[in-house]
């Protein structure tokens, strides 16, 4: 294994050198930099980065905070925030603070953090005030990702015109009875996207001046198994909705799925829509309000490194845009809703 002597010696400079042009500090002219590059390369030279942590007081490693981590959106996220890290020789340290129930998740503390990570990244974790003291405490700069954090660069969609979205489509395909999927109680990890998706559906209903029965709006985990479990009532019930809109797109596929295994056609008999434009929304034909998560996840990296790279970075929201994908899941109103058992 080649030494940093070893990398002097042959590029024909000292120690100190090597050390500054592999770390790209200045006093270093280019055409020295190029070659002290070439040469580690050449003997397959590689800093230790313990030692150059050390020396620089930077880690290279950004915290990736998430409250699920088997989550398609939050993996979809992660996947392009270390993309974009790793393009940039930094790495990612993952913190899952998922607890043992849905409803609640593990505390971002100060050991996680200190000495290890030069940013963090969270993703739609809404802050407590002492989980904000902490990252002020240490000093580190932080962007989340969904849920803002005050004072800090957020990136996200925005959740309530992505809902509005979704409900006027089925509205303006005659929909009248529409049911809903996806509260959470107020102590789930990640409860400002639920919150504001239905807020934005019963302001949408309301303004159509359509009532929404409260046994039409049902409560999940967010997952697919959850919402066909709990479709089942609202599918059988002696009234139910032509149209269900749900909160993301897997609780849709539960729908979906509870739906024709009770023998309902989709979308002759039910309607279902979503939110996200999950990986196999287009291969089950589910209609959805798509957002571009990957470009979330990446964007959030490139603002964190810009302000490591000591960039002024404004402490505002980035909202990026979504947009109505409507596939087979979809369809005008019918003139009756069949029974089922």
């Amino acid at each position: 294994m080649s030494t940093i002597t070893d990398v002097a010696r042959a590029a024909g400079v000292s120690v100190a050198t090597v050390s500054r042009a592999l770390r790209g500090l200045d006093r270093v002219s280019p055409e020295t930099r190029r070659r002290v590059l070439a040469v580690a390369e050449q003997l397959h030279y590689v800093a230790s980065p313990t030692a150059t942590s050390l020396a620089s007081g930077r880690t290279r490693v950004v915290a990736v905070v998430a409250p699920f981590l088997t989550r398609w959106f939050f993996a979809t996220l992660l996947s392009a925030i270390e993309k974009e890290l790793r393009a940039h020789s930094h790495h990612a340290i993952l913190f899952d603070l998922e607890d043992d129930t849905y409803d609640r998740r593990l505390p971002l503390t100060q050991n996680m953090l200190w000495k290890r990570v030069d940013g963090v990244i969270t993703l739609n974790v809404p802050m407590d005030p002492e989980e904000v003291a902490v990252v002020e405490r240490l000093e580190v700069p932080l962007v989340s990702v969904g849920s803002p954090v005050p004072g800090r660069p957020c990136v996200r969609i925005d959740d309530r015109a992505a809902m509005r979205t979704a409900v006027e489509h089925v509205l303006g395909l005659g929909h009248e009875r529409v049911g809903y999927v996806g509260v959470v109680p107020d102590t789930a990890a990640h409860v400002q996207t639920p919150r504001d998706r239905l807020a934005a559906f019963r302001e949408t209903m309301t303004g159509a001046g359509l009532p929404v029965p409260a046994e039409w709006v049902l409560g999940s985990d967010w997952t697919a198994w959850s919402a066909a479990h709990d479709a089942r009532a609202l599918l059988t019930a002696g009234r139910r909705p032509t149209a269900v809109v749900a909160a993301s797109d897997e609780m849709a596929i539960g729908v979906r799925e509870c739906a024709l295994r009770l023998g309902l056609r989709v979308p002759e008999d039910l309607s279902v829509v979503g939110i996200d434009d999950h990986v196999l929304s287009s291969v089950l034909g589910l209609t959805t309000v798509r957002q571009d998560v990957t470009a979330q996840g990446r964007l959030a990296a490139r603002l964190l490194l810009q302000v490591l790279a000591g960039e002024e970075v404004p402490a505002q929201d980035v909202v990026l845009p979504t947009e109505l994908v409507v596939r087979t899941s979809t369809g005008p109103a019918p003139c009756s809703a069949p029974r089922v058992s």
